[in-house]
């Protein structure tokens, strides 16, 4: 019996490593467990020296809410494929585009569960170049020194006259200009990069030089 496990777990990973898309195995927090040649090559690495990377650090989400989607149905233990849009700058110097799903897996429903990771390239995308824009706009500062101090959408809204779905609007694209998968990310984001003062309460912009 222990000879045939082996046997099979030899397949296995030969099938794995001969998967001619990018395929990992992950934790569930997403740090790589094992990645197959085909995502080792995207990077210009080997497959050990991806381990330990979180997969989401590597392909860009396009849309931060297919992430949230995905945490939520972990906690619920929910067995589906998630399918995430995703871009990166891969070793060859092009960015590209794609689709990645994580499929929920384990060895009974006790186990911790993993992350079967699968990314489908769709093309490349035109790198243009663009004029540097400031890290946020006035009206997303105020947002976000609101947000600090722990503003709901709908205070936002009135604090800075605009609607819920404007508030939502900015937050939207601050998501996507820094990557961030939710707002507490984007507000320690805003922090990192020098828009909101550290060590001041209440919250406050830095100011302009």
């Amino acid at each position: 019996m222990a000879v045939d496990a082996v046997v099979w777990r030899n397949r296995a990973m030969t099938l794995f490593d001969r998967i001619p898309m990018p395929v990992a195995v992950c934790d569930v927090y997403g740090a790589i467990i094992l990645a197959n040649p085909a995502m080792a090559a995207e990077w210009g690495a080997t497959s050990s020296g991806l381990r330990g990377r979180v997969v989401l650090d590597l392909f860009r989400p396009q849309e931060p809410w297919q992430i949230e989607r995905i945490a939520q149905a972990l906690r619920l233990r929910r067995r589906s494929r998630y399918p995430v849009s995703v871009r990166w700058d891969a070793a060859d110097g092009v960015r590209r585009e794609g689709e990645l799903t994580a499929d929920p897996v384990s060895d009974s429903v006790e186990a911790s569960t993993a992350l079967l990771v699968m990314v489908r390239v769709l093309g490349e995308c035109p790198v243009v170049e663009q004029s540097p824009e400031p890290a946020a706009g006035t009206a997303e500062i105020r947002i976000l020194t609101l947000l600090a101090g722990g503003a709901t959408t709908a205070r936002a809204a009135r604090e800075t006259g605009l609607t819920v779905d404007g508030v939502n609007y900015h937050l939207r694209r601050l998501s996507e200009r820094w990557g961030a998968a939710n707002r507490t990310e984007l507000v320690a984001r805003a922090y990192a990069l020098g828009v909101l003062t550290p060590g001041v309460w209440p919250p406050a912009a830095v100011p302009a030089p």
